[in-house]
């Protein structure tokens, strides 16, 4: 404690384990603590509800949609592996963490990454320059591998004791579950990323989305999670439901520019087509009939919403394969 006032921490917090194990680990230094997470159209917040409820610790939702999606348009350090800026983000979200910790009156931020475990993204240097991008450097305590890291100024502030907090490092998950164990944490998500932006097939559709609409907003991002998505042309793409619960989905979130596309006398999926009038519409239309009862070969009508009906000849769902995003 410093000076008999009650020390006051805002964690970012994932819902997964280490965050869980950070909150818990301040808690029992004498701590008070709170957190944050974050939504966006990449990573839901529903995983640290859950977590959140579990282990008590009161938690804010920052809907943070529309600046995180430029960011991912435009990272200034560029992508890891597919479409995940991960170290501008975790700068971005420390920033946001930053405006609410001087709001609220909390003294520090913390986090539950762990050095080593993600080796691109939790090293030494990913970390450091994470605190310095976010501008909350002074600010910023890992607690589960505080004592693998050099002394930060919350520490030298007196804050928290450093011999409060733990030194684990590396991407073994057994130290964390031991002390899950001994803390009486007992409900944790498996491990997972939780983010979209580090799966490689969301990110072939993002990357797609971007370079074809650069002024792309957030309903169209939320539309790349639904259904079959398939590039036509340069102007040119289609959307296909997978199956009835999509296909409610893709009702909901189409935009007025997209026409609808559906076969007229047999069961078939909703086709949503985003492009011109011409060859690329009567391929959507060919594409949607044989995705639905229709045989391949068999002429098929399938009506356009913003249009007179097609005559089309559906196609084989393997010839789709070239088109798939």
């Amino acid at each position: 404690m410093s000076d008999g006032k009650q020390i006051k921490a805002l964690g970012i917090f994932s819902g997964g384990l280490d965050s869980m194990l950070a909150v818990k680990v301040l808690e029992r230094a004498g701590v008070q603590v709170a957190a944050v997470t974050f939504a966006t159209p990449f990573f839901s917040p529903e995983r640290a509800i859950v977590s959140a409820k579990h282990i008590g610790v009161p938690l804010q939702v920052a809907a943070v949609g529309e600046p995180h999606l430029e960011l991912v348009k435009n990272p200034p350090h560029g992508y890891g592996s597919n479409m995940n800026p991960c170290i501008d983000c975790h700068a971005f979200m420390f920033a946001r963490a930053g405006a609410l910790m001087a709001e609220q009156g909390f003294d520090f931020l913390f986090s539950g990454e762990v050095l080593g475990q993600r080796p691109m993204s939790q090293n030494k240097q990913a970390l450091a320059q994470v605190a310095k991008l976010s501008g909350m450097a002074e600010h910023i305590l890992r607690p589960l591998s505080a004592q693998a890291l050099p002394v930060t100024p919350v520490e030298e502030r007196g804050l928290v004791e450093r011999e409060r907090l733990l030194g684990l490092s590396g991407r073994s998950r057994k130290p964390q579950m031991a002390l899950a164990a001994e803390l009486g944490i007992s409900d944790y998500p498996a491990p997972a990323g939780g983010c979209l932006l580090t799966e490689p097939g969301f990110s072939r559709r993002l990357k797609d989305l971007f370079s074809h609409s650069p002024q792309a907003g957030l309903a169209q991002v939320e539309l790349l999670k639904h259904g079959r998505h398939l590039r036509l042309g340069p102007t040119a793409k289609l959307i296909v439901g997978r199956n009835q619960k999509e296909n409610q989905i893709l009702e909901k979130l189409a935009p007025p520019e997209a026409q609808w596309l559906v076969t007229q006398g047999l069961p078939g999926p909703l086709g949503l087509y985003f492009g011109p009038q011409g060859p690329e519409l009567e391929l959507a239309a060919a594409l949607v009939a044989g995705y639905g009862k229709a045989k391949p070969g068999q002429t098929v009508r399938v009506q356009a919403d913003q249009g007179p009906g097609l005559e089309v000849i559906a196609q084989s769902p393997r010839l789709a394969a070239a088109y798939l995003l």
